[in-house]
Formats: structure tokens, C-alpha cells, sequence
């Protein structure tokens, strides 16, 4: 018979995985409390936008990057984020976690198109100056850069519908495919912001001639009500993998980027807000920029459209609109897992969505 002391000292073969389970915990808690501690007292800015790039245009506040790569595609690749809003490093957030490093590293000739941050000077920037003046440029400029004779364009979010009114009225520059990523295109779908932009609430003209440029601080605060519980969410996901030195640095990065907005040229919000949200003409073929009419019927290249099944910003019906608008014989829709942001930015973009742009893109590049 075991003495007292043996009794005491001896763990029971059953408790081993709750010690384990224990042991865990108490790790986890520590590495907590050191991040926790680095986050709070002394804080690191997060590098981004990490991959070699070169600057190879700028008009005003415009640029226009070039990406390093093999270049194995001869069709280089044109990137059209959203304007203003947020900022385009999103798109490259870290090493290891960047759409763009993914395209480089298929061998894809990457250009992106960064609108810059707009000033009150900018106010008078239409869309008419987006679609048939800046991005007509960028266009050009990234054909002459890569020697092609055709490019492909990918758009992001709004830069999808002023990528898809570009491609439409400007047949003279040849588009070899076309990417929508979460862009909305028929805007009676477009959820929650199409009710809140209605007409029988909010008047475009007024807003905008009272504060001239809608600040960075008011689009924010736009983005948050979409879902307000969304930054308790955040803090209580942040605790529970705050042990996770790799999930801290992902969330460093991601939040900074979460609360860098941009500023909207007034005139530009105008329009989009009148003629996309309440008229929503560019679907009903009734936009007319520049004097040049948009009609995505004749969009006749290979179209390949992403959705996100949890996106309440530009919800899939929205998106998938496109598919059936366009003329092309060659296109396609598929919907994945995820929201808005985490469609082309996190874990989940690099498992479900990247790897399909690329291989969707690749053999229509050669």
C-alpha cells in the first residue's frame, strides 16, 4: 500500500491531458501578458506595403507602381483599388500575407494604380476625370512599360465599376481580361448603403455643398455603423489570440490600416452617390461621362467576377450583376468564403481567393 506521501505526490495517469490542458493555458497567459504589454506601453508601427515596387508615373496625386517579378505572363496586370476610402497597402499588408506578393511570385506584371490621398483642393475631381482622363493614363502608361499591346484590369471594390466604365468607353485600348473583385455593379442590391444613401433621406447636393470634401473621420464613422459592434468584436478576438505573436502582427498591421481612412473629393462623392447609388444608371445603361456613353454590353473580353458570401459592403448579388451585363462570351462568377476585407486581405484570401484570380487569370495572360 502506497504511503501518504506517495499518495500526495503521484499524478494519476487520467489527469495528464487536464495538466497538459493547464500548461497550455498558463503559456498562453504569459505570452498574453508580454504582447499585451508591448502593444500597450511600447507600441511598433507595422511595415507595410513590403514588396519591391518601383514608382514609374505620377500626375498630381496620382501614381502609378510597377512590382517587381519574373514577369512570365506577357499580359501585365493592372490593379484598381477603391478611391479614397482607405489606402491601397492593404493589398500588400505584410510578407507572407500580401495579395500582391502572391501575383508577383506567379509571375504576374503588376501595376497599381494609387489615386492618393485628396485634399480640399481636389474638390472639383469628377468621375468623368477618373474614367476618361486618369485611368485611361495609367492604362497607357503600364502598356508602354511593359512593351504589351494589351493589359488586363483587376478592380477592388469601387475601383471595379470605374474600371469596368474605363474598359467600356475606351475600346481603342485593348483589355485582354477583366477582374471584378468585390465590386458592386448594380447598386439596387447593394445592401444597407443603399438605403441609407436613398434619396428620401439624403440629399447629395446639400451634403456636399455644405462640407465641400466628405472627411476621413465622417467616412469612418460611415463604415463603422454598417456594423457597430465590429470593434468589441475585434478587441475580444485580439485578447483571445493575443498569446499568437504572428496573429498580433497581422492585427497591427490590419488595424492600422482599419482606421487610415481617406478623404472624398466632394464633387466625385456627388456623382457616385447620385448616379450610381440612387439612379443607378451605369446597370440600366443610362451613364453617360464625358459626353461618351457606358454600356457594359460592350465589354467583350474574358470577365471573371469574385464575390464574398459575408460581404455587407457590396453584397454577391450586387456583384455577380455583372456576368449578365457584359457581352462577353467568356465569363465567370464564383462566390467564397468571407467578407469584404478579408476577401483579399488575411488567411482565408490566401486559401480561397488568390489562388483562384491566379489561375484564372494565368492561362488568359500568356
Amino acid at each position: 500500500m502506497p504511503d501518504r506521501f506517495t499518495m500526495l505526490t503521484e499524478e494519476p495517469a487520467a489527469d495528464a491531458p487536464v495538466i497538459a490542458q493547464w500548461q497550455e493555458e498558463l503559456d498562453r497567459n504569459l505570452g498574453r501578458m508580454k504582447n499585451f504589454a508591448e502593444q500597450v506601453l511600447n507600441p511598433k508601427e507595422p511595415l507595410v506595403g513590403q514588396t519591391p515596387k518601383q514608382e514609374i508615373y505620377r500626375k498630381n496625386k496620382s501614381r502609378l507602381y510597377r512590382y517587381e517579378s519574373s514577369r512570365r505572363y506577357r499580359t501585365p496586370l493592372l490593379f484598381v483599388p477603391n478611391l479614397g476610402i482607405s489606402r491601397p497597402y492593404i493589398f500588400d499588408l505584410l510578407p507572407g500575407g500580401s495579395f500582391v506578393e502572391h501575383m508577383t511570385r506567379q509571375g504576374f506584371d503588376f501595376y497599381l494604380l494609387d489615386w492618393g490621398v485628396f485634399g480640399p483642393e481636389d474638390n472639383q475631381l469628377t468621375l468623368e476625370d477618373c474614367v476618361t482622363r486618369i485611368l485611361p493614363r495609367m492604362a497607357k502608361k503600364a502598356l508602354e512599360a511593359s512593351g504589351a499591346g494589351e493589359l488586363s484590369v483587376l478592380g477592388y471594390c469601387m475601383g471595379a465599376p470605374l474600371s469596368a466604365c474605363f474598359i467600356a468607353v475606351y475600346p481603342e485600348i485593348r483589355v485582354r481580361n477583366f477582374v471584378n473583385m468585390a465590386g458592386p455593379i448594380d447598386f439596387s442590391k447593394s445592401g444597407q448603403f443603399r438605403v441609407w444613401l436613398d434619396r428620401k433621406y439624403f440629399d447629395a447636393d446639400k451634403f456636399v455643398d455644405t462640407l465641400g470634401q466628405i472627411p476621413a473621420d465622417l467616412v469612418k464613422a460611415g463604415f463603422k455603423l454598417l456594423k457597430p459592434t465590429m470593434d468589441v468584436t475585434t478587441g475580444l478576438n485580439l485578447w483571445w489570440n493575443l498569446w499568437n505573436d504572428a496573429y498580433v502582427e497581422g492585427f497591427r498591421a490590419l488595424n492600422k490600416w482599419a482606421n487610415d481612412y481617406v478623404a472624398f473629393p466632394g464633387e466625385f462623392f456627388r456623382q457616385w452617390v447620385k448616379e450610381f447609388y440612387q439612379e443607378n444608371r451605369m446597370i440600366r445603361g443610362e451613364l453617360r461621362l464625358a459626353g461618351k456613353a457606358v454600356r457594359l454590353e460592350a465589354i467583350r473580353c474574358p470577365v471573371f467576377v469574385v464575390g464574398a458570401k459575408e460581404d455587407y459592403i457590396a453584397p454577391p448579388d450586387c456583384v455577380k450583376a455583372l456576368i449578365h451585363a457584359v457581352g462577353s462570351q467568356d465569363k465567370e462568377y464564383v462566390e467564397l468564403p468571407g467578407g469584404h476585407i478579408s476577401l483579399i486581405a488575411g488567411r482565408g484570401a490566401a486559401i480561397h481567393c488568390w489562388p483562384k484570380v491566379s489561375a484564372w487569370l494565368a492561362p488568359r495572360s500568356e
